[in-house]
């Protein structure tokens, strides 16, 4: 007999296979050798004492994707059952294994899947940074039929940005990554035989299309931005998307914010947190959260926007959790920090946004190398207008350093840019000038 509605729910099974792999190693040890392994993958997870002990309880059945890679690297040869996790297709609902009639997949040549994916990964981005993989200059060929390869290929490719985007920025990459957006594209024109393949695909264009979008935005190309942006959100309301919506309107309001549009800033926030309602991820949540605030802070509204960013701060106290969208693993605790130093600075409390960047800067995973740049700018910026010029000058002798290596942000530059005009009246000091000619040779010389 069915359970009747009032019967509790039973409890979470603990993962004694996972406690078991951990050994002697507390769970802060262990968190530490996860991260590092998801680093020598090129893998992003924000792994913490907690999620491990979410993990052993059982309270997470099933890991993200991410996490299941570096899971994965850590214990080759392991699945997800013998590592002792739930199937995926369990515990997301997922239907698995072959389709009845017209769902079912035909046999593919793998053989030419494999060249179409490689083709399709190595126009990416990559070749922009030197990259030594072969090129595919124009349109990928396309398949007769639309399957499991193409779409990995796609997914791939999102991955793939992300990844060089948080280690060099946005400026090298834009150009490259359009193609591969053209790419998905040409896909979903040829439509796939399999409803399960085309629902992934027009979720990893969609994503695609956010990452492309990013790109523009954080190299100053905002009408672009907009744009994929739009592309995007109207991909997820096709297909019924939820989480990709919620992704749209989140970098939406994130573009109006930096665009000087507050009142849509908060509107598509707003918007993004009615979408991920039901998502299930407070980190997810938090973040949407924090966009909102950073639309309040623009409006010069402090109360709301205090509201908000304590909202940000409850749900990001929740932990991690298995619904996490795959696109947030940045969102750590020192992105938390640094959009909170965003809206205090744009409200004039300079004093507290310098504290919150300080702290962004000394917690962010050195693998962020962006965002190390982008924090140190925001509290060149704030020291600069609290008056505080010889600690201003030296996070923008840092943010310096790395733009002048591996990042390129047009965005980030800005902010530096900013920072040295509010530093020019103290240029007799010996730091202050230090910077500002640095400052103002980088900007001279040629990109």
């Amino acid at each position: 007999m069915a359970p009747s509605p009032s019967s509790p729910r039973p409890g979470p099974v603990p993962n004694a296979a996972f406690r078991r792999l951990r050994g002697d190693l507390s769970p802060g040890e262990f968190s530490a050798a996860v991260r590092r392994a998801a680093r020598e993958i090129g893998e992003r997870v924000s792994c913490d004492a907690r999620y491990v002990g979410r993990v052993e309880s059982g309270e997470i059945r099933c890991p993200n994707y991410a996490y299941e890679r570096v899971f994965k690297h850590m214990f080759p040869g392991r699945t997800l059952e013998e590592l002792g996790f739930a199937p995926r297709e369990a515990v997301r609902g997922r239907r698995a294994g072959p389709q009845r009639g017209a769902d079912r997949e035909p046999p593919r040549n793998d053989e030419e899947s494999d060249v179409l994916r490689r083709a399709f990964i190595t126009g990416g981005p990559a070749v922009a940074l030197g990259a030594t993989l072969p090129l595919s200059q124009g349109a990928i060929p396309t398949p007769r039929r639309v399957g499991d390869g193409e779409v990995r290929a796609v997914e791939e490719a999102v991955r793939r940005i992300r990844l060089l985007d948080d280690r060099h920025g946005a400026d090298s990459l834009y150009q490259r990554a359009g193609q591969s957006l053209r790419n998905a594209y040409a896909l979903l024109d040829q439509g796939a035989h399999h409803q399960a393949v085309a629902d992934r695909l027009h979720t990893g264009s969609g994503e695609l299309a956010i990452s492309v979008g990013w790109l523009a935005h954080d190299s100053g190309r905002h009408a672009d931005a907009r744009s994929y942006y739009a592309e995007a959100l109207a991909t997820a309301r096709m297909a019924g998307d939820p989480a990709l919506e919620a992704h749209a309107f989140c970098n939406t309001s994130f573009l109006a914010r930096d665009d000087d549009r507050p009142r849509e800033a908060v509107r598509a926030a707003q918007a993004a947190q009615q979408a991920a309602s039901r998502l299930g991820s407070a980190r997810l949540l938090s973040l949407l959260a924090l966009r909102e605030a950073g639309g309040w802070a623009g409006l010069g509204d402090r109360p709301a926007c205090e509201r908000a960013l304590s909202r940000a701060q409850r749900l990001y106290g929740k932990g991690p959790g298995d619904a996490d969208p795959e696109w947030m693993t940045f969102y750590g605790e020192a992105e938390l920090e640094g959009l909170q130093a965003q809206c205090w600075s744009r409200l004039g409390d300079y004093r507290r946004a310098a504290a919150h960047a300080r702290r962004g800067v000394a917690l962010q995973d050195p693998h962020f190398t962006r965002n190390i740049a982008l924090y140190s700018a925001e509290l060149a910026s704030d020291l600069a207008a609290l008056g505080e010029p010889d600690e201003a000058a030296q996070a923008g002798h840092r943010a310096l350093t790395l733009l002048g290596g591996r990042v390129r942000s047009s965005r980030i530059q800005g902010m530096l840019d900013g920072a040295a005009a509010s530093l020019r009246p103290y240029r007799r000091r010996t730091a202050v000038a230090d910077f500002l000619a640095r400052h103002d040779s980088l900007e001279a010389s040629p990109a």
